[in-house]
């Protein structure tokens, strides 16, 4: 992964949203954008849910240490116009802690909320939203469950990068990096930005998305729903730095290899670094909501 996406948390604010709560996962019947909350029990754990808005169904994936109180945000401007859903990954918010750790068990908290949505029968297949490590799982899900999505927008993530972030010699420096962000967590435990992941955890979930990307052209290739791509232009920032330098290449080198293959992805490109769901929401929010006629706006937003 990259060294901003670990610190999606401390840029993030949480923003209490007013309205009714109930159990159901149904829209407030006002018509207004007001949440509601249900649970979600599955593999052992607990996955908080949260409904609310009006219009096209949308659930909306958060990444590796995010949570949906971090995309309070992003969520509270898609529901103008979309009746949105989220939730929080397992160790990640309200979500209970889990015994494992991996893509395949974080990949198993998406479709069990999918499974849930389909039991109270959304009027319309939703446009799957996912951020960074939730890109790959939205992809992931949809190449599985052919039919059962809208489409697919993925901001910042599902990228075929031809190598690995982390190698053997940066092991090291993201081990340290991450114990000083688990040290900070403390701050946030019994919260809903909390995350219960320990550094060694994140680094070995990094790793391990860094195999799953090199295989995740494959699953494009299955997946005939329109998707689109918000991509930051310096994912690991803007510092000069060599290790910097060499992240945002292997980003851009990736998205180039997809376009070559998948050429029907309509692209957005945000000068920005990982964290752009956060420093960019209104424009991340104004592309997903005009999605359906996504190749003028992509001329204009792209920064090539």
């Amino acid at each position: 992964m990259t060294t901003k996406e670990t610190s999606a948390t401390e840029v993030a604010g949480l923003r209490k949203s007013g309205g009714h709560h109930g159990d159901d996962g149904k829209p407030a019947e006002s018509g207004d954008r007001a949440a509601r909350h249900f649970t979600i029990h599955h593999d052992g754990v607990t996955i908080p849910v949260s409904r609310g808005g009006r219009g096209r169904p949308l659930v909306l994936c958060p990444g590796l240490n995010s949570t949906q109180a971090d995309l309070q945000e992003l969520t509270e401007l898609l529901r103008h116009d979309h009746d949105v859903v989220t939730f929080d990954l397992r160790g990640h918010g309200l979500a209970s802690a889990a015994d494992r750790y991996s893509f395949e068990a974080f990949l198993s908290d998406l479709a069990a909320v999918m499974a849930e949505l389909e039991r109270v029968d959304l009027p319309s297949a939703p446009v799957l939203v996912g951020y960074s490590l939730g890109a790959d799982l939205v992809v992931h899900y949809a190449s599985e469950h052919p039919g059962t999505v809208a489409e697919l927008i993925l901001i910042d993530g599902a990228n075929p990068v031809p190598e690995p972030f982390i190698t053997e010699a940066d092991v090291p420096a993201f081990l340290a990096m991450w114990e000083e962000l688990a040290a900070q967590q403390e701050a946030m435990r019994g919260t809903a930005r909390q995350v219960l992941l320990t550094a060694r955890e994140i680094l070995d979930l990094n790793v391990e998305i860094d195999v799953v990307r090199s295989r995740v052209l494959d699953r494009y290739k299955t997946i005939d729903r329109p998707i689109s791509m918000i991509m930051s232009t310096s994912m690991a920032g803007h510092s000069g730095e060599e290790h910097a330098l060499r992240f945002n290449q292997n980003w851009r080198v990736g998205v180039e290899r997809l376009l070559r293959e998948q050429p029907h992805i309509a692209m957005f490109w945000l000068d920005a670094d990982h964290q752009l769901v956060f420093t960019h929401t209104a424009e991340i929010a104004r592309i997903i909501r005009g999605a359906q006629s996504t190749a003028g706006l992509a001329d204009s937003l792209n920064t090539l």
